[in-house]
């Protein structure tokens, strides 16, 4: 059974639940690890004493490991978090038209790790908020802990993954700068984008990136691809007419014949991308959609744990 298979994520019918499961399987990977008091520390969880009161007790996680642990509680939120998802047409690839039932594409991989970390952060009892973007910022909230502010950043991120539009472009240097102008606290900003804007020109997305460190923010970016298609270029040697989505722009082409330049180029840019980030020192992880979503969560909780 593969990873989606277990948590069903091609029917995103309850996004909630299914981002429940992730962080529940997630959380119960780290207590089992070599990483126990890593994973203590930030699930909010803490081996029970004998002698302790039980009434804190998770009896989930003691039915699946066998193991008592008692949940700790915050009373006050200790990190802000804002969430930045791309929205743009590249965004759907490789099903512009995947509905809730349809195939995985980039958007609801990366919702549904959105939709994860923001269960993480409320169980945490931290603040986070949501920003959508394409060619403009279509969504800004503020950083909340409720429950109610919670269910509303779903139906956010469940009305994405409906709004499957071609040729919705990205100006994802512009939409970064207003977003940073956006946020006044000193936060942690993880943003899920395939980052393809003007791959050929990057300084103005560079410009934007470095605009969010100097409003002192830790910002914590995901690179969402396709690897195996929109990295590795793995076609069959036959003619395919490839569409730009968001120019709706077509070529017809063998991809034995330009799999060679097209591969040297983004790798160029990727690693250009992650250059820069060093720079800047910020966090730049590759998400694979192919993959499932513990590097996500624990690259969250790493960084997490710098911000103490």
């Amino acid at each position: 059974m593969s990873f989606f298979d277990q948590y069903d994520v091609k029917s995103f019918d309850n996004l909630e639940l299914i981002a429940r499961q992730v962080v529940e399987g997630f959380i119960i990977g780290l207590h089992k690890s070599p990483f126990h008091g890593f994973s203590v520390e930030f699930a909010e969880h803490r081996l029970y004493n004998q002698g302790e009161s039980t009434r804190n007790i998770d009896w989930k996680v003691y039915a699946r490991t066998d193991k008592m642990f008692t949940k700790r509680f915050e009373e006050e939120t200790n990190l802000r978090c804002q969430i930045v998802l791309d929205v743009s047409s590249s965004m759907y690839f490789p099903d512009l038209n995947a509905d809730h039932a349809g195939p995985l594409n980039k958007i609801k991989w990366a919702t549904l790790a959105a939709a994860a970390l923001m269960q993480l952060l409320k169980k945490q009892r931290d603040a986070f908020g949501l920003s959508i973007f394409d060619s403009t910022v279509k969504l800004h909230t503020p950083a909340k802990s409720s429950t109610s502010h919670y269910k509303l950043l779903l139906t956010y991120l469940e009305n994405s993954i409906k709004e499957a539009i071609e040729q919705k472009t990205t100006e994802a240097a512009q939409a970064l700068h207003q977003i940073a102008d956006s946020i006044h606290k000193r936060s942690l900003v993880v943003i899920f984008s395939d980052m393809f804007d003007r791959v050929e020109d990057p300084e103005h997305l560079f410009s934007a990136l470095q605009h969010l460190k100097h409003n002192k923010h830790e910002v914590l970016l995901f690179h969402v691809v396709d690897k195996s298609k929109e990295l590795d270029f793995d076609f069959e040697n036959r003619p395919y007419m490839f569409i730009d989505v968001e120019s709706g722009e077509r070529v017809k082409v063998q991809p034995h014949d330009v799999k060679d330049l097209y591969r040297k180029r983004l790798q160029a840019f990727k690693e250009e991308l992650n250059l820069k980030c060093l720079q800047y020192k910020i966090d730049f992880v590759e998400a694979d959609i192919n993959q499932g979503f513990k590097p996500i969560l624990e690259s969250y909780l790493i960084k997490r744990s710098r911000m103490n």
